[in-house]
C-alpha cells in the first residue's frame, strides 16, 4: 500500500492534470514567496501549505490487509491541504482568472482520483492501489483565513482559492498481529458451552444495621437476580491480596437474594492479618460440573477497620499523644489517618506484631487540641475507608465510648 511518498504523489499528480488542461502556462509548485522567480508568463501554482490527521482511522486496520480475527497497525491518513493560485501573463488579471477558470473545471471534472490518473507519475509509492479513493474538494478559506496565509507567505496577495485532497492513507512499518488458524474449539472440540439458565446478576449490598460499609463478623445480604442455585461462591478481591478469597454463602438463599458472613476473630483468630481494610470488589463465581467457572458483576464492597482506643480517653488541652488498636491490620503501603474532630491526622508510628492474631498498634499526635464541652468522636480512615464509630447494641444508635476523647 502507500509509502510516505504518498504526499508527494498527490502532488504531482495534480500538477500533470493542471499541465494537460492548460496549454503554454507554467505549472508550479512552489511556496508563493519564489513561485514568481523572475518570471513573467501565465503560470498557476499549486502549493501544499497544510497536512492534517483524519483520526476516523486512528482504530482501524490498514483496510484490504488483515483479516477477521487479525489485527494490525493503523495507517497514517493524511488530508491535504493545496492553495492554488493564478499569475496572468506581464500580471494581466484578466489571463490570471482564465487560468483560474481552467484549473478549477479540472478539479471540478476529477473530483476523484482513480488508479489511470495517479499510476507512473512517481516511482515507489503505490499510491494507486490503495483501497481508499483520493477526493478532491474545494476548501473555502474567509477572507480572515487568506489573509492569515498570505500574510504568512510574505508575498503580495494573488487571486487563490484553496483545495483538499482526502484521504492519503500511509502503511505503518509496525508488525501486525496474525493468530494461528483454529484447529478445534476448546479442549474436547466442543465449541462453546451454552446453558440454558439465565446467568447470577448482582444489584446491590445490605450491611447489617443499615451501615455505610463492613466489618469483620458481620453478615451480609447480597441483592441480585437468579441466584439460587448451590453452586455459588462469594468472591472477594482486594489490590494487596495475592489470590482472591472466597467464601460459601448462608443456606438460606433466594433467587433475588443471598447472605454472606465475614469470619470474625471468633471463628479465625487469625481473620485480621487475612483482610485488608479499604475497598474489595464483591462477586459471585459459579462452579458447575462439566462447565467452564464464570463469574458475575463486581460490586464495591468498604471493609471498615474496627479501632479500640487504648490510652486515656480524658486528657488536658494542648499536645495529646492517642494511641489505638486496629483489625484489620494496617498492611504495608496502605494509606492510614485519624480523623479527630474535623481534623486529619498522620500517625507517628505503626506497629504490627508478628503474631497474626494480634492487631496493630497506633500512635497518633494531635496537636493544639482545643478543651470543649463535648467529647470528640475518632475514626480511622483506610485507604478511604472509615471506622463506624457507633454502638448499635441499644435501641438508639450511640457513639461508641471507647471511640470517644474528653479534652479538659
Amino acid at each position: 500500500m502507500s509509502t510516505p511518498a504518498a504526499i508527494a504523489t498527490v502532488t504531482a499528480t495534480l500538477q500533470h492534470l493542471l499541465v494537460q488542461a492548460t496549454s503554454g502556462a507554467d505549472i508550479t509548485t512552489k511556496p508563493p514567496v519564489t513561485a514568481r522567480n523572475g518570471g513573467n508568463g501565465n503560470q498557476l501554482n499549486l502549493f501544499l501549505y497544510a497536512t492534517h490527521v483524519n483520526t476516523a482511522f486512528s482504530n482501524s486496520s490498514m483496510p484490504g490487509q488483515v483479516r477477521n480475527g487479525e489485527s494490525g497497525p493503523p495507517p497514517l491518513a493524511v488530508v491535504l491541504k493545496y492553495l492554488l493560485t493564478a499569475y496572468g501573463a506581464n500580471d494581466d488579471d484578466i489571463s490570471g482568472q482564465v487560468l483560474m477558470g481552467q484549473a478549477m473545471s479540472v478539479f471540478h471534472d476529477h473530483p476523484v482520483l482513480g488508479q489511470a490518473d495517479i499510476e507512473g507519475i512517481t516511482p515507489d509509492s503505490d499510491l494507486q492501489n490503495q483501497i481508499e479513493r483520493l477526493r478532491i474538494t474545494p476548501d473555502v478559506l474567509s477572507l480572515d483565513d487568506m489573509s492569515k496565509l498570505w500574510s504568512s507567505f510574505q508575498a503580495e496577495y494573488r487571486l487563490s482559492t484553496g483545495y483538499e485532497v482526502s484521504v492519503v492513507l500511509i502503511e505503518s512499518t509496525r508488525a501486525g498481529s496474525v493468530p494461528l488458524p483454529v484447529l478445534k474449539r476448546g479442549e474436547q472440540n466442543q465449541g462453546a458451552h451454552v446453558l440454558a439458565a439465565s446467568s447470577p446478576l448482582l444489584s446491590g449490598i445490605l450491611f447489617p444495621n443499615q451501615k455505610p460499609g463492613a466489618e469483620l463478623g458481620d453478615l451480609l445480604t447480597i441483592l441480585g437476580e437468579n441466584m439460587a442455585s448451590d453452586d455459588i461462591a462469594v468472591r472477594f478481591r482486594h489490590p494487596l491480596l495475592d489470590t482472591p478469597i472466597e467464601i460459601q454463602p448462608e443456606e438460606d438463599r433466594s433467587q433475588t437474594e443471598i447472605h454472606v458472613k465475614f469470619p470474625s476473630q471468633g471463628d479465625d483468630p487469625e481473620v485480621g492479618s487475612k483482610w485488608p481494610a479499604g475497598f474489595h470488589t464483591l462477586s459471585l463465581v459459579i462452579r458447575k460440573p462439566d462447565t467452564p467457572t464464570w463469574t458475575t458483576n463486581e460490586l464495591a464492597l468498604p471493609l471498615s477497620p474496627k479501632i479500640t482506643l487504648t490510652s486515656p480517653n480524658t486528657v488536658p488541652a494542648g499536645d495529646i499523644t492517642l494511641t489505638i488498636e486496629c483489625i484489620p491490620r494496617v498492611w504495608e503501603g496502605q494509606c492510614v489517618a485519624l480523623i479527630f474532630g474535623d481534623r486529619a491526622v498522620q500517625p507517628d508510628n505503626i506497629s504490627t506484631p508478628a503474631d497474626p492474631t494480634a492487631p496493630s498498634t497506633l500512635t497518633f499526635t494531635v496537636a493544639n487540641a482545643e478543651a470543649r464541652a463535648e467529647p470528640y468522636v475518632l475514626r480511622l480512615r483506610v485507604d478511604g475507608v472509615d471506622s463506624i464509630p457507633v454502638d448499635f447494641s441499644s435501641d438508639t444508635p450511640q457513639f461508641a465510648a471507647d471511640q470517644k476523647v474528653t479534652i479538659t
